[in-house]
């Protein structure tokens, strides 16, 4: 089908996969160098009050939403049981029907208050795409991307606990078709997340304050292709390390700041550019080789391999490492605001905005919402908004009980 290359290249553009690539096109194209995945929406952030903080959550308190940002938070949890909704219209500046949609939940088992399971579902909307067949017919495709994971997490002391997690993976960017030599298909694959988080409380001066720091390793898993194997993408692997310190400003009143850093355990695709013989030209022999080997490295070989295949070195190795900084106020849990900064490599996307946010919780529900601001003003991503709802079950028997 001669118009299937050019929706699938429009679904992509519509996910934020190619527009970073376009923005930079004509300023660093000679080290602009992005690394490659399929499923790239496994990497938005899914609820509000992570958002807000520049998008992080590795090591902050334990929320309805930890199972996207450090699972084995849950075991730390505070209510036996919650379960949030959040919603993100996505690229609110190109178009006005892809959204992103995750709902999450956990429940605390055993008779000790250490172990929890956890489950979540995200659904991403690519909107309507209109095709063309080679006919002259016109139709129209709905694209989407979901994922629904199971978790598990469990306090290995009384300040350090971890977390697994299990997750089925459905990508459809294409739609079937009686085309001579159309191998299209929706892709599937699995993957697994393992997370740590340790949570101590030092005092200083005469207060009594909150440390924690944590890690979550996240979809370990399979590659996925939409061709029948053919051209297999890397899911988007993750290590995100975080810290997070919480301190009283007065009665009611406390203040946490935090720092997350983000590498894709994922190898970098070889530009042609960068293999160039003795002549001064480029090699097309030696960069078809290293091509090659790209895309039959396995998944797990690949996680290593991103920590030193990089064409510019340490340098450029640097350059892969994203970072979030964010703060969160709080008055006596109830009333919150929140500010962060998430800052990505020109070389490598330029994603970089501030994010901003409040919430407001009750006995039994809680609502979040956060807004970002991009620094560049044609960023796609600018003036994005979240909302989570999500809905407390300690509370909820404390109101049923009472009646």
């Amino acid at each position: 089908m001669a118009n299937r290359g050019q929706a699938l290249a429009a679904a992509a553009i519509i996910a934020g996969v190619c527009s970073p690539a376009l923005y930079a096109a004509d300023n660093i194209k000679n080290e602009f160098n992005p690394i490659q995945t399929g499923v790239t929406s496994l990497s938005i952030a899914p609820d509000a009050r992570g958002a807000a903080m520049g998008d992080l959550g590795a090591a902050t308190d334990p929320d309805v939403n930890s199972q996207y940002w450090n699972p084995s938070k849950y075991a730390f949890a505070y209510s036996q049981g919650s379960i949030g909704l959040s919603y993100t219209p996505w690229l609110r500046k190109l178009v006005n029907d892809i959204f992103l949609a995750d709902l999450a939940g956990y429940w605390k088992i055993g008779s000790q208050d250490n172990q929890a399971l956890s489950a979540s579902l995200r659904y991403f909307s690519l909107g309507e795409v209109n095709t063309t067949d080679v006919a002259g017919v016109n139709s129209s495709i709905n694209p989407y991307e979901m994922a629904l994971d199971l978790g598990y997490s469990r306090k290995l002391s009384e300040k350090f606990s971890m977390g697994v997690v299990f997750r089925y993976i459905y990508s459809d960017l294409a739609y079937n078709t009686s085309d001579v030599g159309d191998n299209s298909t929706g892709a599937s694959a699995f993957a697994a997340d393992i997370s740590g988080y340790y949570t101590t409380y030092p005092i200083i001066g005469q207060n009594e304050c909150q440390w924690s720091w944590g890690f979550n390793v996240s979809n370990i898993g399979s590659k996925v292709a939409y061709d029948n194997g053919n051209n297999p993408a890397f899911l988007p692997t993750n290590l995100r390390l975080g810290t997070t310190f919480m301190f009283p400003l007065a009665d009611y009143h406390t203040l946490a700041l935090s720092l997350d850093l983000n590498k894709l355990l994922v190898p970098t695709r070889p530009r042609q550019q960068d293999y160039i013989n003795a002549d001064g030209q480029e090699d097309q022999e030696a960069y078809q080789k290293a091509l090659d080997d790209w895309k039959d490295m396995s998944p797990i070989s690949g996680i290593f391999k991103s920590f030193s295949d990089a064409p510019g070195g340490t340098k450029e190795e640097i350059r892969e490492i994203n970072y979030s900084i964010g703060a969160e106020y709080s008055y006596n849990q109830q009333f919150f605001l929140r500010a962060g900064y998430y800052h990505e490599s020109e070389f490598k996307g330029n994603r970089q905005y501030f994010g901003f946010g409040a919430g407001f919780s009750l006995n039994v529900v809680r609502l979040d919402a956060s807004y970002m601001l991009a620094t560049a003003q044609t960023s796609p991503l600018d003036q994005t908004l979240r909302f989570t709802l999500s809905f407390d079950m300690d509370g909820l028997k404390s109101l049923f009980g009472k009646r």
